[in-house]
């Protein structure tokens, strides 16, 4: 049985930038998991995986 093994990153997203950010890490294979609130109000977080 084949397990996939993830890699995962955490992404600074600027709100006014948002679809460009997530475009150039969704072509490196880079997979949107979940996007919580940042340290501000024009910052969130995404959460991004990959197979490793």
């Amino acid at each position: 049985m084949h397990m996939t093994k993830w890699e995962y990153v955490t992404v600074p997203l600027l709100t006014h930038a948002t679809k460009q950010i997530l475009d150039n890490w969704g072509e490196d294979g880079w997979e949107l998991v979940s996007i919580v609130p940042g340290p501000n109000p024009e910052q969130l977080v995404a959460y991004m995986k990959r197979p490793k």
